[in-house]
């Protein structure tokens, strides 16, 4: 298995704010604005699933398997041409701030692991800079 680690996001906002948003994915709708159609396509959510088509990658659809309140929302891919584990770690720094980081764990194969690692370092981190801009209140 690889791992792959955003850097630590600090976010202006109670860790308690921030995981009630990201535990329930129907929050989604509020962000739907900010994502660029151009990168991102068929983009579809529910309380427990987010479905995307990333072009040329295809669609991969995400469920949170697991919620451990306040701290952690992990999910595993149901659609993906390549499968993997994400989670997000939401602590709290004071009673008004938080940090978040967001981890990727995949199964690679050997021959693809020196073509997919960039671009999954990458995507993690645009994951967590997205999460980190979005308002917790």
């Amino acid at each position: 298995m690889s791992k792959f680690e955003s850097s630590i996001k600090q976010i202006p906002y109670s860790q308690k704010a921030v995981y009630s948003k990201i535990s329930d994915l129907s929050n989604l709708e509020k962000v739907r604005d900010r994502i660029p159609e151009d990168k991102i396509q068929g983009f579809s959510f529910d309380q427990d699933t987010v479905s995307v088509n990333v072009p040329p990658v295809g669609e991969i659809r995400l469920r949170i398997i697991n919620r451990e309140e306040p701290k952690c929302v992990k999910f595993e891919t149901e659609q993906s041409p390549l499968p993997f584990h994400l989670w997000i770690q939401v602590l709290p720094v004071t009673e008004t701030s938080s940090k978040m980081k967001v981890t990727v764990e995949a199964d690679i194969p050997f021959m693809l692991k020196g073509m997919v690692s960039g671009p999954l370092k990458e995507g993690v981190e645009k994951i967590a800079d997205a999460l980190a801009m979005i308002p917790y209140e």
